[in-house]
């Protein structure tokens, strides 16, 4: 495995970061559940070969990622990086900082938290919760006791306001130490900030470096970019990703083991893209504008739907036809899905919760009904 400083954190961090948002599942009597031997096969599968940063969140897997995460992790609590989040939308008063923070302890069945984020902030979201209720002053008197290690924030906003979020923690004498962000050849928009971040110190983390799906299926996309010989797009995307020079770990949520082996090869890769692959990819990425008709990253914030449609499914099918050209599969997935009794904008509610979720901003309902109409004739 393949390690880089974390910023000014003093800490090391594999290049390959484990994302426990879609781990495995199932569904009994109602509720959902970790399917836990699974689950640890693939957490302690990815220690045994390098990885050393686990992310998580409270509400990740309908609630059970933290509990499955603490658990596999357990017997080797002092040899990895525990990152988890705090919902600042849900906090009304400074008290439920630590009372979020207490429960993700209980449930990882930890001591300590290394790396605790602000999540998913906007600029709002920041000076209304975390400056307006001082969160930033209850991170720093958990730090001080040693609850947590480092002040994170992940991130889905303006670019621009990453800088804003950096310079108005370190104003207040309490900085942010680790930044969490969408990143990928197909988005680059927080490039410039993920610049900015590295040079006040921040260690960088990517999420989403296979843009939702989009960079997984097989295509000629490195050789008509590059002229050279194909790889898998899949090692294309992380190698893009971990070719900038102030990122340290492009994390990866990981379904199953084959994934998990996938993705520890190109973490453990010596051949990385030189700095002039790198540029020389960045600089075709204006050719790829048709893949942006409509990015969904696949980060499942608009489920559960009331109607029970699976948005991200069929919006990953629409990616095989628009960014692909595999028409016919991604008509016969469906097909398919239809005929597995899958929800469809038939069935929508017109609540427009998932609108208000997606981080994305996309227009959900409209999206569904175009697409649906391209792959299914609705």
């Amino acid at each position: 495995m393949n390690y880089r400083k974390f910023g000014n954190t003093g800490e090391n961090i594999s290049a390959l970061g484990f994302g426990c948002m879609r781990l495995p599942e199932y569904e009994k009597d109602g509720k959902w559940f970790v399917e836990e031997e699974k689950a640890t096969e693939m957490l302690l599968y990815a220690y045994e070969n390098g990885v050393n940063y686990f992310d998580t969140a409270p509400y990740y897997c309908h609630s059970n990622s933290e509990l499955a995460v603490g658990k596999a992790l357990k017997n080797i609590r002092d040899k990895v990086m525990i990152s988890t989040k705090i919902p600042v939308g849900d906090c009304k008063s400074p008290g439920d900082y630590r009372k979020f923070l207490e429960k993700s302890l209980a449930k990882l069945d930890t001591s300590h938290i290394d790396f605790y984020h602000f999540w998913g902030i906007n600029k709002k979201v920041f000076d209304e919760g975390v400056i307006g209720l001082n969160l930033l002053e209850e991170a720093k008197k958990a730090k001080e006791e040693g609850l947590i290690r480092h002040i994170s924030f992940s991130f889905h906003d303006d670019a621009q306001n990453i800088k804003y979020i950096i310079d108005t923690a370190e104003e207040k004498g309490i900085p942010m130490e680790t930044m969490l962000v969408q990143y990928n050849l197909l988005d680059r928009r927080n490039e410039e900030m993920i610049d900015y971040a590295g040079s006040r110190g921040l260690g960088v983390v990517a999420m989403g470096p296979v843009g939702g799906g989009r960079l997984a299926a097989p295509t000629d996309l490195y050789t008509k970019l590059t002229g050279k010989p194909s790889i898998a797009t899949y090692e294309l995307a992380f190698k893009f990703v971990l070719g900038n020079p102030y990122l340290s770990c492009a994390l990866s949520g990981m379904q199953n083991i084959d994934m998990v082996k996938k993705n520890l090869a190109i973490g453990s890769d010596s051949a990385v893209l030189s700095k002039e692959e790198w540029e020389q990819l960045g600089n075709a990425v204006e050719q790829l504008k048709k893949f942006s008709e409509l990015y969904c990253t696949g980060c499942s914030y608009c489920q559960p739907c009331p109607a029970e449609i699976n948005i991200p499914r069929i919006f990953n099918l629409y990616t095989y036809h628009n960014v692909y050209g595999l028409t016919d599969h991604a008509k016969a997935e469906m097909k398919k899905y239809r005929e597995e009794a899958g929800k469809t904008i038939e069935d929508c509610k017109d609540c427009g919760i998932c609108e208000k979720k997606c981080p994305q901003k996309l227009k959900i309902r409209s999206e569904l009904r175009r697409v649906e109409g391209v792959l299914a004739g609705l």
